[in-house]
């Protein structure tokens, strides 16, 4: 009466087969005392112990769909519960096949109903047990309010197969049981039950809620909250699943060029949306390549996969090239996109994750050092190279004692008259295998996080001890200071007392930094440097002005005195055309209407000395003047010098490379 009267809406399984076994118990009842027999005259004799047969059946298969039905789920294997069905299915049948003692032997069918209860109780028995090892709850309120029918079940059959005598006991004692059942322990038990299952219910919709949001939180963390992406834990699962299968692919590294510059200029709400800007960019490359994956990996670093193929490595490296110079804007600030790639294959270039990517990363790290905003595909001779430069880092600190490094002298001149008003000092390595050697050969070596530091401030002792014995021959010494130097919070106040160490006056020493330098994650910290120092009387120099694109930005910030033409532009004087000398010409007016002297690198030619002239340049130097010697040379008389021959041009290239 409570499954149907009071518990309306929703029924459970376990509700439905209980109610089902009520039913059919009491139909037994009514049957066995042939109080049915008021209502069907003629369900009496055969009859009425045929139906017995058939509500057996179905009560023994009843009573096992409820018992497996109101278990909490997944608490017994499912093997143990398909066995149940199965008996409980074997058990409605055979009470059928009781039934029809017309086509079967009577004796022989009842004996198998029998054996069909026997089964079932000691299947059902082990479940129990099963059960209440695994801690249900469910099975002790089972066993208190169908406790008494089992045993007297178990009873019956005992009867039935003649262990115990022939009485009416076990019947009467049957009825009692499922009175007791039913009158006393049904609303409670299911009541129970009810509330057992709505917990249930509950946990289940925890389970459903706790899987969605373990769904959310694995999909955030594999995700790049800034672009939407997929981070660098997604970039490598992607890695190791296509290395598992052994497919070829492609990875390229993609290096945001000049961020830093884009959050100092547009605050750190226009270097995000640089990077979503890009981002979009990436993403949309990748949705037309089938199968290829982008990853933001890093702060200024994008991934992207896609499966090896030549012809769409050219492809996909053409579409990224059309981003480069592509003009952004952001709160009306205008800017250029520049992207740096490296690229690598699998296997053909490495046969391992971690070894695909550094190469990957050596070829990034030469894109960028050949100029930013370019594509460079893995070579072996990189890790050749880099190999070198870990054999060199080793070599450096003997290097240092051995007193290996020296400095050569390359003399500035002023245009107009050609009299020598200053030197640079240029690094140079007298390697006792690799002899002479210039920085480009051991780059690395100057940016190392200990050795390089060293050599950098031996690189300024030198300078000061040169300055100190030859005052009089060298009125100036510029000299290239990396970032390592200028970015301490007592980096000025060092290199101030070497200078009194040493005796020598601030104004002697130039100090030369490259856009690179002011690029620098510590900034702000080497502009602070860099106006201590000039406010002492130190002279800063901007080298290789005109090859970025924050120079002017940078000059606005600077305490800058000497603007340093980079050479490739003075090279392109001799050619037509190319707009060079217009950009030359702009230069040399914005540096001399700021107030600096403008000084041009690698003049090869008295053509370029007089054109410089004519545009007003006021200080020079190159081949022309002179090579980097280890002596202070002086400056020639006009009428002596001679265009250089071509391969002093050519050396003229390298001996400018610059210390950092």
């Amino acid at each position: 009466m409570y499954n149907v009267v009071i518990h309306a809406g929703r029924r459970y399984a376990f509700q439905r087969w209980y109610l089902l076994w009520v039913l059919l118990a009491f139909a037994y009842g009514m049957v066995w005392t042939n109080t049915a027999a008021f209502a069907v005259p003629d369900l009496v004799g055969p009859k009425a112990v045929r139906l017995d047969y058939v509500l057996v059946g179905l009560m023994i298969a009843a009573g096992n769909m409820f018992f497996f039905a109101v278990l909490e789920e997944g608490l017994l294997p499912r093997r143990l519960i398909q066995g149940g069905h199965l008996l409980a299915c074997t058990g409605a049948v055979l009470g059928f096949v009781a039934a029809a003692d017309d086509l079967f032997p009577a004796v022989r069918t009842d004996r198998w109903l029998n054996y069909a209860v026997a089964a079932t109780a000691v299947w059902v028995a082990l479940s129990c047990a099963m059960a209440m090892r695994r801690g249900s709850r469910v099975i002790w309120f089972y066993m208190i309010g169908w406790g008494p029918v089992i045993c007297v079940f178990v009873a019956r059959l005992g009867r039935n197969l003649g262990l115990l005598p022939q009485s009416d006991n076990v019947d009467m004692a049957t009825f009692a049981a499922l009175a007791f059942e039913a009158l006393i322990l049904s609303l409670a038990i299911a009541d129970r039950f009810r509330m057992v299952r709505q917990q249930l219910d509950v946990a289940q919709q925890r389970r459903a809620i706790d899987m969605i949001e373990a769904k959310a939180l694995r999909i955030a963390a594999q995700t790049d909250f800034l672009t939407g992406l997929g981070n660098r834990s997604s970039f490598q699962q992607q890695i190791r699943e296509r290395v598992s299968f052994n497919a070829s692919f492609s990875l390229l590294l993609i290096d945001v060029d000049y961020l830093k510059d884009a959050n100092d200029c547009l605050g750190h709400a226009g270097g995000d949306a640089l990077l979503q800007r890009i981002a979009s960019g990436l993403a949309e490359i990748a949705r037309s390549v089938p199968e290829a994956r982008v990853a933001r990996i890093g702060g200024d670093e994008f991934a992207m996969l896609f499966p090896s193929d030549e012809v769409l490595e050219t492809a996909v490296v053409e579409q990224i090239g059309d981003m480069q110079g592509e003009p952004w804007n952001y709160m009306g600030q205008g800017r250029v996109l520049s992207l740096s790639v490296g690229s690598a294959r699998f296997p053909e270039d490495a046969n391992q994750p971690e070894l695909l990517y550094h190469n990957a990363d050596l070829a990034l790290y030469n894109a960028k050092r050949l100029g930013r905003g370019r594509h460079y595909r893995y070579d072996p001779l990189l890790r050749i190279l880099r190999d070198m430069q870990v054999e060199f880092t080793a070599d450096a600190e003997l290097a240092l004692k051995r007193q290996e490094f020296s400095l050569y002298l390359q003399p500035i001149v002023t245009l107009p008259s050609s009299t020598c008003c200053g030197y640079e000092a240029l690094l140079r390595w007298e390697h006792p295998e690799h002899g002479l050697m210039l920085p480009d050969r051991f780059a690395e070596v100057l940016v190392a996080e200990k050795i390089g530091m060293r050599i950098q401030e031996h690189v300024l002792e030198l300078a000061l001890g040169i300055l100190r014995e030859r005052r009089d021959e060298i009125p100036m010494l510029s000299v290239n200071f990396t970032s390592a130097q200028l970015a301490g919070p007592r980096a000025a106040r060092r290199v101030l007392d070497r200078l009194t160490h040493h005796g020598v006056p601030p104004s002697s020493l130039c100090i030369e930094v490259t856009e690179g330098v002011m690029l620098d994650r510590a900034a702000d910290n080497i502009l602070a440097t860099l106006r201590t120092l000039h406010k002492a009387g130190v002279s800063i120099a901007l080298d290789d002005f005109g090859t970025g694109f924050a120079s002017l930005v940078h000059l606005r910030k600077m305490p800058v005195d000497r603007i340093k033409i980079d050479r490739s532009f003075i090279a392109g004087l001799d050619e037509t055309g190319g707009g060079t000398l217009a950009i030359v010409r702009a230069i040399i007016g914005l540096g001399r209407g700021l107030g600096n002297i403008v000084v041009a690198e690698g003049i090869e030619t008295e053509a370029q000395a007089e054109q410089l002239k004519e545009l007003g340049c006021h200080q020079g130097q190159g081949f022309l003047f002179g090579r980097a010697a280890p002596e202070p040379l002086p400056s020639l008389p006009a009428a002596e010098r001679t265009a250089a021959p071509a391969h002093f041009a050519m050396e003229e290239e390298i001996v400018s490379a610059k210390a950092a």
